[in-house]
């Protein structure tokens, strides 16, 4: 039986072999992430590629069938400097149960309990009580319900729930990690009036406020832009990228769109029926025979002169300018 891997020394969190099954049928396959501080991972793939079960298996909404998942010990503390980020505009403390196929992960003394661990430093990440694992990492879900009768401030405060500990005792940086959530994604403005008074974008921010004021090393987000109109859509990526560029974080996000993920990530995953096909920076991975076989239409690729970024072009049948091969 292999031994689940170690992750480097610059990995916020490893995944590794990682399969997910629904009703006996895999729908991962031996997906191996690796998220840094300060880089954007993106997974992209068709509708049903199994990016988003693969983001909650890191999340550890969906429990893999096997495979192993590794976090380096985090950082004192968070923090997103302002010269950085420029902000737009019931308690289980039993660990999950561990997938088979593996004997976890390398761990410090003091892994179980998240204390004792030094720089460079791993755990496994399924022997973390789920409120532990919440203190590294954060997730930002898609379609979250409008909670009803709670202020703007009440909602980005449940971000600070794996910090209270049983019996909802003190959390003394709690009001301070609120208050820059806030500000960073540009709602404190907001912080007294109901949620159900936003806008979609406006709710969106709020949610990812939440997940800020967790003060995780690892973001993850599951199709953020869902819902939101172009404007909010940059702001939200924007803001995104400037939390990357921090240094502190690494950030695994799911996303349709290619042309954002060009624009965002410093890293794409490109999954097909489950299956990671291609992994590396976005000029390595977006070729135009890789995405036309992946998603079974013409891509084309080219580079936007405004931004400098990739951008794609998938060809349908009313196409007017000349045929040119896919290369």
């Amino acid at each position: 039986m292999p031994l689940a891997a170690t992750a480097p020394a610059s990995a916020a969190l490893l995944a590794d072999d990682v399969s997910v099954a629904y009703d006996g049928v895999d729908v991962v396959h031996g997906a191996r992430v690796e998220l840094r501080p300060g880089c954007v991972t993106a997974l992209v793939g068709p509708n049903g590629s199994g990016k988003s079960t693969l983001l909650r298996a890191l999340a550890r909404l969906q429990k893999p069938r096997s495979g192993s998942l590794t976090l380096a010990a985090p950082p004192a503390g968070v923090e997103w400097s302002e010269n950085v980020v420029r902000p737009h505009g019931k308690d289980d403390s039993r660990p999950l149960d561990r997938p088979s196929g593996g004997e976890g992960a390398s761990t410090s003394a003091g892994a179980s309990g998240g204390k004792g661990e030094g720089p460079g430093e791993t755990v496994d990440g399924f022997d973390l009580s789920l409120r532990e694992f919440a203190r590294r990492v954060a997730l930002l879900t898609q379609g979250r319900p409008t909670p009803g009768g709670l202020s703007v401030r009440d909602v980005v405060e449940f971000g600070r729930y794996p910090h209270r500990g049983r019996w909802g005792r003190s959390d003394p940086d709690g009001p301070a990690a609120v208050d820059r959530a806030l500000e960073l994604t540009g709602v404190a403005d907001l912080a007294g009036r109901g949620v159900d008074q936003l806008s979609g974008g406006q709710l969106q921010r709020v949610w990812l406020a939440s997940c800020l004021a967790q003060d995780t090393g690892v973001l993850l987000l599951d199709e953020p832009t869902t819902y939101l109109d172009l404007r909010y859509q940059v702001e939200l990526l924007d803001l995104v990228r400037d939390l990357a560029d921090s240094g502190r974080i690494a950030v695994g996000v799911v996303l349709h769109d290619l042309d954002q993920a060009a624009a965002l990530a410093d890293r794409i995953v490109v999954l097909s029926e489950g299956r990671i096909v291609a992994e590396g920076d976005p000029e390595d991975v977006l070729m135009p025979r890789l995405l036309t076989d992946v998603w079974g239409i013409r891509i084309d690729v080219d580079t936007d002169p405004t931004t400098g970024h990739l951008r794609t072009r998938a060809i349908g049948r009313h196409h007017t300018r000349a045929e040119t091969p896919v290369r």
